[in-house]
């Protein structure tokens, strides 16, 4: 364990002084920094430099400072998490278009999942971390299930034989294994391809049949 996470220090004994700054600042502005510093970091470093003690240098308060809103290092990742969903959902409703068909609209999501893991790597393995699912920090499941849910209805749509729960969830974890088996390399490596759309196509295939030919 963390030696930040072990220590339950009043931030007041920390060197904070009221008057200076950093720590006096308002409850609302000081949480909201340490999100956004937070985030900043998973973005840049990835989630192994998200310790409490680093997000608190960076936003130039004492190292005691985020308890008074985070009371573990948990609750903390869980904010920067929220954001991560936040992100990936603003993406989806950006570009998802309802008069779309089903299939084409689940071909859109599956992109941007591909596209959210490449591109926000460190956000993307912390959004995903089970300790942080299942805790249900801050409410993270229900910034993240309603993306499950919007999948499996769209699925609904194109496999009415089948339990949508289970197809949804089998294509999301051939997702994430795309997503992670290509960042590693193993995927280029095996498949010798420098592409992971194919695999996107094959995986859509499995589990929702093949595409009908265009028009």
């Amino acid at each position: 364990m963390h030696a930040e996470t072990e220590r339950h220090e009043d931030p007041r004994a920390a060197g904070a002084t009221p008057g200076t700054g950093g720590d006096t600042e308002t409850d609302a502005g000081l949480r909201g920094r340490l999100v956004r510093v937070g985030v900043e970091l998973v973005n840049t470093e990835g989630a192994q430099a998200l310790s409490l003690r680093e997000i608190a240098r960076r936003a130039g308060v004492s190292h005691g400072a985020p308890r008074r809103h985070f009371p573990t290092h948990l609750d903390l990742l869980s904010a920067i998490a929220r954001q991560g969903f936040a992100e990936l959902a603003a993406r989806v409703t950006a570009e998802d278009r309802e008069t779309a068909g089903p299939r084409e609209r689940i071909t859109l999501l599956a992109r941007l999942y591909l596209d959210y893991a490449a591109t926000r790597r460190g956000m993307y393995e912390l959004m995903f971390r089970h300790d942080l699912l299942e805790s249900g920090r801050l409410g993270l499941r229900e910034t993240s299930l309603p993306l499950f849910a919007h999948l499996t209805g769209l699925v609904a749509r194109v496999r009415p034989d089948a339990d949508p729960a289970v197809v949804a969830g089998a294509l999301w974890a051939n997702l994430h294994g795309i997503a992670q088996l290509w960042h590693w390399g193993s995927l280029r490596l095996a498949t010798g391809g420098d592409d992971p759309a194919p695999l996107l196509v094959a995986a859509l295939d499995a589990h929702l049949g093949p595409a009908e030919p265009a028009p």
